[in-house]
């Protein structure tokens, strides 16, 4: 089907599979457009099930949503099917209920943080108890709650900046893509979320907020890469990433891959569409955790050397939690070893000055610099 209307998708067609679409804004132009299409189709010797077509309508079903002027909606079938849903009684039927959910997800902010209750039971093992108790009731009930007035998303318009608003929690990160619309009103082009796993859980609030624009960006690359972006954050731990040099081999790597897009950091609190509300209060506890000043100080360790092959940093840096995070690199050869501490030192100081935090133990062996 991409082959054979391979030069008028885009244009006035959609294709998914061996479903088609025929779209135009003025009327006048329809009929020219599903002449051509009927022409593509007899050329090519394809038919049509009369029953399952739909001609002249402003709204549709497609691919389980509804598809109109103004964007795409929930199907209200689907989300009738979970409204109605009873409590989960064992771990077949919450499997089906969240597949039910999971496929509205695009639609929900921060799903995954809403789902992670459910988690344990999803690990259940047949001789083990299902228990249903007040706190997956609730989380069910939040969920029906959402799905009860749910958006409309709309598609990106071109010649249109987009907005990225990142974020992260301790067991999860999200994102939400946005667009403002010719009024200016900031629509809903997308929401995406996940569960941090296994090391991810350790991130330090930094490594998390980093680990949510790549994924972010990775997930939405068909959507970012015709457009700039804003990519919005209430810490601008983001533009560390964006704007520093490779430092962390982890970051290094999802700074990488982010150099395809274009990208530009914009601190949240310039920001006054609503609707972000429900984005901010389902990420409220990390950006609290951020931007508050701890009692207890960041560490800052460094040194450097001189060797052979030239000359070395290495720094250790630990949270206010005690995370640890280390970085190595090399500098240019010619430094004495006082020069290379110093260099140490620049480069510790520069990354903790992105944190805003100015409570700071720093510890070097070099009486010289520290002075």
């Amino acid at each position: 089907m991409n082959l054979i209307f391979q030069d008028l998708i885009g244009k006035f067609v959609q294709v998914y599979i061996d479903d088609i679409i025929v779209g135009s804004k003025q009327k006048e132009k329809h009929l020219r457009h599903l002449k051509s299409s009927f022409e593509r189709m007899r050329k090519h010797g394809l038919k049509m099930n009369p029953l399952k077509c739909a001609f002249g309508v402003t709204a549709g079903e497609f691919l389980g949503f509804i598809v109109h002027q103004k964007g795409i909606e929930v199907d209200r079938n689907k989300t009738k099917a979970i409204m109605e849903t009873r409590p989960s009684s064992n771990k077949k039927e919450l499997q089906s209920l969240l597949g039910k959910v999971n496929f509205l997800r695009r639609f929900i902010s921060n799903l995954s943080g809403k789902t992670k209750v459910f988690s344990p039971l999803l690990r259940l093992k047949k001789e083990e108890e299902f228990l249903w108790e007040k706190e997956h009731q609730k989380a069910f009930e939040e969920i029906k709650a959402y799905l009860a007035h749910p958006l409309v998303i709309a598609p990106p318009s071109k010649g249109r900046q987009l907005k990225l608003y990142v974020s992260a929690n301790y067991l999860s990160i999200a994102g939400m893509l946005a667009q403002d619309d010719d009024n200016s009103i900031e629509r809903v082009i997308y929401y995406l979320s996940r569960i941090l796993v296994g090391a991810e859980i350790r991130y330090t609030p930094l490594e998390k907020l980093c680990l949510s624009l790549y994924f972010a960006c990775t997930k939405l690359k068909y959507y970012l890469r015709p457009f700039d972006v804003l990519v919005f954050c209430r810490s601008n731990v983001i533009k560390y990433m964006l704007g520093k040099p490779v430092l962390h081999s982890r970051i290094g790597k999802w700074a990488l891959a982010l150099t395809e897009y274009s990208l530009t950091f914009t601190p949240l609190k310039s920001t006054k569409g609503q609707v972000i509300v429900d984005f901010l209060v389902d990420h409220s506890k990390l950006t609290k955790q951020i931007n508050y000043l701890t009692t207890k100080p960041w560490a800052l360790f460094f040194d450097g050397s001189k060797h052979e092959l030239g000359t070395g940093i290495g720094l250790l840096i630990i949270s206010p939690e005690g995370i640890p995070t280390k970085v190595s690199l090399k500098t240019k050869k010619g430094y004495s070893n006082n020069e290379t501490k110093y260099q140490a030192l620049i480069v510790g100081l520069e990354i903790l000055k992105e944190l805003e935090d100015k409570n700071i133990v720093i510890r070097g062996d070099s009486q010289l610099v520290i002075k």
